[in-house]
């Protein structure tokens, strides 16, 4: 099929950042896009052909715009899977998959398809109300403390709880979820695994994640991951075992911890483009954007490697701030060399939000990570 400058439509469901990062290689390539998401403020809104406002959830609008593309992907996993598995009877190409997305979007599930995949992860236990977590813990079946993940619908560190006390099951919100052991761990990685059609498979370099202890979100990702090459060779192997497992089609995000002795194990995937690999753009041969257009249209996959050493620092809501966003001193971090500042276009900020982040490049991996915390002291996001 010809892509390119033709009739052929491309459906990406959700219009966050991800989407309008997705867009900037559709346009590279002049491939006609059609976007559906519920804001009229839709980071992606500018960027593509036709955009319809809706409900991710909604059967009857996933459906009704699924109907009009040729082929049909995400960039956020809350959409409705019955809608795809429909669409996909009606021979509509969607990726990744239905059957994928639904394992993955229930992170019980999701852990109980490590379990059944012989894939190595944290130790968890499967509850439908926080209160029978309190049950568990008086009966000794569960030992504090331990991570709380809601099973569905959690997002940039939202629905994922440190539980120290019996007082903190309190602050849960109540529902299907897990209580994970918690893994003293030395480092968190990803790998990002690319699949297409033929089932043609390209990994790219281990990154290491550095949180922020109070958002549960990445603050830095560092590009190679400061470890040895054995543990990255391990990484890249169950990452790959991961991908094989799933069978997915198009890009495969692998979260996970590195043990005290130097151990993997699966924390959670991505079926889609993920803030691990937002350096891609600055720092590697083909982003992470561009090769997620690659496998979904079962094109040849692009070189992986990285040219040149990367740091990304997420820029986030402040905290006591919101409303209207104001970005201070960017003129500033843009003056220091190999800094890329990337704005998502979301006109309201709140604290911890994710409203852009800055790629730093350079030589030398120490210096990126350097820059990378002056960057991160400078910038401030603000409401006006």
């Amino acid at each position: 099929m010809n892509y390119f400058s033709s009739k052929f439509k491309l459906g990406i469901l959700g219009g966050g950042q991800l989407g309008k990062m997705l867009l900037t290689e559709t346009r590279k390539f002049d491939i006609y896009t059609c976007v559906l998401d519920p804001s009229a403020e839709a980071p992606s809104k500018i960027a593509c052909n036709e955009f319809t406002q809706g409900d991710l959830m909604d059967y009857e609008t996933v459906v009704n715009f699924g109907k009009n593309v040729d082929v049909l992907t995400i960039e956020i996993e809350n959409v409705n899977v019955n809608a795809l598995e429909t669409l996909e009877k009606q021979g509509v190409k969607v990726f990744p998959s239905s059957k994928t997305l639904k394992i993955i979007q229930n992170k019980a599930t999701q852990k109980l398809f490590y379990v059944d995949h012989n894939i190595a992860t944290a130790e968890f236990a499967r509850f439908a109300y926080v209160s029978e977590i309190e049950d568990a813990i008086d009966n000794g079946g569960l030992q504090l403390p331990f991570v709380w993940k809601a099973a569905q619908f959690g997002y940039d560190g939202n629905g994922v709880k440190v539980v120290r006390s019996k007082a903190d099951l309190k602050t849960l919100k109540d529902g299907e979820c897990i209580a994970e052991t918690m893994i003293p761990f030395k480092n968190e990685l990803a790998v990002i695994v690319s699949r297409n059609v033929d089932g043609d498979v390209k990994t790219y370099p281990v990154v290491e994640m550095e949180f922020h202890p109070e958002a549960n979100q990445v603050e830095y990702v560092i590009c190679p991951a400061r470890i040895s090459a054995a543990v990255a060779l391990k990484a890249k192997e169950t990452a790959l075992k991961v991908s094989q497992a799933f069978n997915h089609v198009g890009l495969l995000a692998v979260e996970m911890f590195q043990t005290q002795n130097d151990e993997i194990l699966v924390n959670e995937v991505a079926p889609r483009p993920h803030n691990s690999g937002h350096h891609t753009i600055e720092s590697g041969y083909t982003s992470q954007f561009e090769q997620h257009i690659r496998a979904i249209l079962n094109l040849p996959l692009g070189k992986t490697d990285y040219k040149v050493a990367g740091v990304m620092v997420n820029l986030v809501g402040a905290e006591g701030y919101s409303g209207d966003v104001h970005y201070e001193h960017i003129s500033e971090i843009m003056a220091m060399e190999g800094v890329t500042p990337h704005i998502y276009g979301k006109k309201q900020t709140r604290p911890f939000r994710k409203m852009g982040h800055v790629t730093i490049v350079n030589e030398d991996l120490n210096t990126a990570r350097q820059i990378a915390e002056d960057v991160k002291n400078l910038i401030k996001v603000i409401s006006q």
